[in-house]
C-alpha cells in the first residue's frame, strides 16, 4: 500500500512562508491524484489543493489561491505545498493524501493519508 510522510511544518509569523513535503512509497506514485488537506482544532478537515498527473492540472480552495502552490516530483515520489503570505487562519495540521481517482477534491475520495504536520502562523 501507499505510505505518506509529511514534513516541513513549523511556526512562522504572518506573511511568512513554508514549504511542506510529502514523501510517498511505492512505484506507482505518478498515477495518483495527490492532495493537501488541513484540519484546525475542533474543525472539519478541509480541502486545500490537489494536482493530477495525467492532465498536470491543479486546483485550490479560494482562500489560498495566489498564495499556495502544489507541485510534484514523480522521480522523487514527492509532492510539495509551497505556502506564501501565510495568515493566522492557515494554522492547522496539514495532511498529504493520495487518490486513485482523477482530479478529485473530496476527503471521501482519497484512500491514503499521511500522519500530518503542524503549521502555526502567529500574528
Amino acid at each position: 500500500q501507499v505510505q505518506l510522510v509529511e514534513s516541513g511544518g513549523g511556526l512562522v509569523q504572518a506573511g511568512g512562508s513554508l514549504r511542506l513535503s510529502c514523501a510517498a512509497s511505492g512505484r506507482t506514485f505518478s498515477s495518483y491524484t495527490m492532495g493537501w488537506f488541513r484540519q484546525a482544532p475542533g474543525k472539519e478537515r478541509e480541502f486545500v489543493a490537489r494536482i493530477s498527473f495525467i492532465s498536470t492540472d491543479t486546483y485550490y480552495r479560494d482562500s489560498v489561491k495566489g498564495r499556495f502552490t502544489i507541485s510534484r516530483d514523480n522521480a522523487k515520489n514527492t509532492v510539495y505545498l509551497q505556502m506564501n503570505s501565510l495568515k493566522p487562519e492557515d494554522t492547522a495540521v496539514y495532511y498529504c493524501a493520495a487518490s486513485r481517482h482523477f482530479g478529485v477534491v473530496s476527503v471521501v475520495n482519497y484512500e491514503y493519508w499521511g500522519q500530518g504536520t503542524q503549521v502555526t502562523v502567529s500574528s
